[in-house]
C-alpha cells in the first residue's frame, strides 16, 4: 500500500485557513486534518477532540519531555502540538494528512519530513484580513490589532513554502487547494507504489 502523502497548511489568523481544510476534508475520503494539542481555553462552539485536544499545561509539558509531538509551537502565549504517533500511523494506513500549523511548526515538519507539501494561505489585503477578524466577532479591537501586527511577521514566511494561494474569492481558492493536492498525488514516487502491476507490465520485455 502506497503511504499518505503529508500537508502543512499556514496562514495568519483570519486568512480563511480552517474554512478551505474543512471543505477538502469533507470531500476527499483519503485526506484527514490532524487535531492538535492546546493549552489555551475553548472557545463557544468548540468541541474537545475535533477542534483541538485541550489539555493543561502541565500535561502538555509532559508530552513534549517524552517527544510525543512532531512539532510545538507557543502561539499568543498559548502552547500548540501535533501528534507524531497520530500522523505516522495516519500515513501508513495510506492516508493523506494536513496539519494546520504555523510557520515555526512548519519548520520542526519539514526538517523531519523535506518531502511534505508546503501549503501558504494569504488574504488579498491587509484590510480584508481585519474585516474577516472582526466578522468572526470572537476578539475584542485590542487582540485584533495584535492579529494584525502578528500577520505582517508571519506572512514574510510566506517563501518557506512549496505553494501560495491567496483566498479572495473562497471558490477559486478551494480549486487550486484541490489541483496542489491532486498534483502531489500524481508524481512518480506516488504512483510507482499504487501502479505497480501497470509499471511492471509495460516495461516487462
Amino acid at each position: 500500500m502506497a503511504k499518505g502523502e503529508l500537508f502543512i497548511v499556514s496562514a495568519p489568523s483570519g486568512a480563511g485557513k480552517t474554512s478551505l481544510v474543512d471543505a477538502l476534508i469533507s470531500e476527499n475520503r483519503r485526506l484527514c486534518v490532524s487535531v492538535s494539542y492546546t493549552t489555551r481555553p475553548k472557545r463557544p462552539k468548540e468541541q474537545d477532540g475535533i477542534n483541538y485536544h485541550f489539555i493543561g499545561e502541565a500535561r502538555f509539558l509532559s508530552m513534549l519531555e517524552e517527544g510525543d509531538f512532531l512539532e510545538s509551537a507557543e502561539v499568543y502565549g498559548h502552547r500548540y502540538g501535533t501528534s507524531k504517533k497520530w500522523v505516522a500511523q495516519q500515513l501508513e494506513e495510506g492516508l493523506s494528512v494536513i496539519l494546520e500549523i504555523d510557520w515555526q511548526g512548519a519548520a520542526q515538519v519539514r526538517a523531519q519530513f523535506p518531502q511534505s507539501c508546503y501549503i501558504f494561505i494569504v488574504p488579498p489585503s491587509l484590510e480584508a484580513l481585519t474585516n474577516r477578524l472582526r466578522k468572526r466577532a470572537q476578539d475584542d479591537d485590542a487582540i485584533i490589532a495584535r492579529r494584525m501586527e502578528e500577520a505582517r511577521d508571519v506572512m514574510q514566511h510566506v517563501t518557506d513554502a512549496d505553494f501560495l494561494v491567496v483566498n479572495e474569492d473562497f471558490a477559486t481558492a478551494l480549486e487550486e487547494m484541490r489541483a496542489i493536492i491532486q498534483a502531489r498525488g500524481l508524481r512518480v514516487e506516488a504512483q510507482q507504489a499504487r501502479l505497480r502491476p501497470l509499471l511492471a507490465s509495460l516495461t516487462e520485455d
